[in-house]
């Protein structure tokens, strides 16, 4: 078992908004960005990583805009532009140029976004099931459509987090704790969060414009990305199709994919043990 490293807990302002940051180990810096579902936050998706990656390097967790203990502000026209922005002036306000950057679903998405609009602030790429690859070229899938469809209805409830989580975040549900059902949705009811959830379907005239520019795969600087990247994809994810990871390793031009059986969305919870040693060899530069 890995000794727990000693973490530290801050807000960090980042121009309009302050993002509360956990923060531990030191070395090459490594920023972990969680997913879009209820009540997500930085700490909570990366439970099982943060201590063996602060092993090797200074691991840093943001909560995302919209999220957690952060600022609920979002560009909701163009969100994954936002995210990158806001992942960036982090990085300006950490004083650190260049970052190894790990993202998981809507993470994912904002960290291929920041090394699209950014690739010199982005030193190697981890997605986990990344949103934004193709995602506007099919009907949702149903784990989609539940996440967006939280708030709406009867509204946010203790069962709609349970049922997200267990149902479609992971292949098997036996590990989820009530513990963190419950710690989910006590952050998913935030009122700011009620009032306008960050993650959400695009409406109004704009909508066809904010569409497309949340599918990454239209973005043309995608095959010219020359940043190293490793995409993991779990082949039983119900929220974001797998066939993305073939997807993404065709186009980029360093990327290399890994495909995990009976493994759902959440890889880096769910087969955390294995996560853990493919991402430090890949960050460390071994091939």
């Amino acid at each position: 078992m890995n000794a727990v490293v000693a973490r530290t807990e801050r807000m960090v302002a980042v121009g309009r908004r302050n993002l509360f940051v956990t923060e531990a180990g030191e070395g090459n810096p490594v920023v972990l960005l969680h997913g879009g579902g209820p009540g997500a936050t930085g700490a909570s998706n990366y439970a099982r990583n943060i201590d063996t990656l602060a092993e090797r390097f200074r691991v840093i967790v943001p909560d995302m805009p919209g999220y957690g203990q952060s600022s609920k502000d979002l560009d909701v026209s163009d969100p994954f532009g936002d995210l990158a922005l806001a992942v960036r002036g982090l990085l300006d306000a950490l004083d650190i140029e260049k970052a190894h950057v790990v993202g998981n679903s809507y993470g994912g998405a904002a960290a291929l976004r920041l090394a699209l609009d950014r690739p010199d602030r982005v030193n190697r790429l981890v997605l986990m099931g990344p949103g934004g690859i193709g995602t506007t070229r099919a009907l949702p899938t149903k784990g989609l459509n539940h996440l967006l469809n939280y708030y709406g209805g009867d509204g946010p409830s203790r069962e709609k987090v349970a049922g997200f989580i267990r149902d479609y975040l992971v292949y098997d549900a036996s590990g989820i704790s009530e513990e963190l059902i419950d710690l989910r949705y006590e952050a998913s009811i935030q009122p700011e969060v009620v009032t306008s959830p960050p993650l959400r379907r695009p409406s109004g005239p704009q909508a066809p414009r904010t569409l497309w520019r949340m599918d990454l795969t239209r973005d043309k600087r995608l095959a010219a990305c020359d940043v190293p990247t490793l995409v993991v994809w779990g082949q039983d994810d119900k929220v974001n199709r797998p066939s993305g990871g073939p997807l993404l390793a065709r186009t980029m031009a360093d990327c290399d994919l890994l495909l995990l059986a009976r493994t759902g969305h959440w890889a880096q919870w769910e087969r955390a043990e294995l996560f853990n040693r493919v991402a430090v060899a890949f960050l460390e530069g071994v091939r």
